[in-house]
């Protein structure tokens, strides 16, 4: 495989077979329960994550890549007769994982031009610039022109969340057990914004049924838009909100992720998300 590769972290929560076809290489962070490691994605499915994470008293806690993690990635691209790679990362704002990946490229800046973008975002918000990114790889598109395209994603990306529990947020300490139990007796559902690279609260809503219904509003609100996914946390009822989301794109248009570790930790289970990208 000759020009560019798209390489980027497991926060993306891209689906397995997209991965695959568009060749990506996925370089993943670490999760950690207590005195146990895992490989997110390769020691721990999202699914098994769920399960640990059910039975666990405390949050578990994540670290970001090595740089050689990184660098082994890029000499598998090159290996693989890549001549160049665009790194699509985790949000700087959240995680050391961009360091690492410029580190990686600084010990290769002689032999393979690479070049590393903050995507101010994450879960398939930076999923949606890494298929972007990877499909103008596979159509031929330069270094240049894939670069200053994410980039222009970057400013045009919308994520929102829907969260489910506020249970996370008290483990993590983001909120008080008393504010905790009182939210979670009200039916409190937190909508998040990722913005400037954060992950804010954005509203409140009173029930999971408006809370999703904020969700499409949000959507429908927009008007014209250039993309569709979604992102779920062990979700049940992710299936009939993918439905839903028919009104704006085809079911086959829109690519679904799960949630894994790197943001399940915070989010808690059955958040779902959407993202979509503005016209410019």
């Amino acid at each position: 495989m000759s020009g560019v590769r798209v390489v980027t972290d497991s926060s993306c929560d891209l689906p397995d077979d997209v991965v695959t076809e568009l060749g990506i290489e996925v370089v993943p962070l670490t999760i950690r329960f207590g005195n146990e490691e895992f490989v997110d994605r390769r020691d721990l499915t999202p699914k098994e994550f769920w399960s640990r994470s059910a039975a666990s008293p405390v949050l578990p806690e994540t670290a970001a890549p090595s740089p050689g993690a990184f660098e082994d990635a890029y000499r598998r691209a090159a290996a693989e007769g890549a001549d160049s790679v665009v790194a699509v990362c985790l949000s700087s704002k959240l995680s050391a994982t961009i360091q690492s990946a410029q580190l990686g490229a600084k010990a290769l800046e002689n032999d393979l031009r690479i070049d590393v973008v903050d995507s101010l975002s994450v879960t398939m918000g930076l999923g949606q610039m890494v298929v972007d990114a990877a499909r103008m790889a596979r159509d031929g598109a330069s270094i240049g022109d894939i670069g200053e395209h994410v980039r222009d994603l970057v400013d045009r990306t919308r994520v929102y969340g829907a969260l489910d529990t506020l249970e996370n947020l008290k483990k993590g300490g983001r909120v008080g057990g008393a504010k905790a139990l009182v939210g979670s007796m009200l039916s409190i559902k937190p909508i998040i914004e990722v913005r400037d690279g954060q992950v804010e609260e954005e509203s409140k809503q009173r029930t999971r049924s408006r809370a999703l219904q904020y969700l499409l509003d949000k959507v429908r609100s927009q008007g014209e838009i250039d993309a569709l996914a979604m992102m779920h946390g062990d979700a049940p009822d992710a299936d009939e909100f993918l439905g839903r989301l028919a009104e704006f794109r085809d079911r086959d248009d829109i690519i679904v992720g799960e949630i894994g570790a790197v943001i399940g930790a915070h989010s808690g289970p059955r958040v779902i998300g959407v993202v979509f990208q503005v016209p410019r």
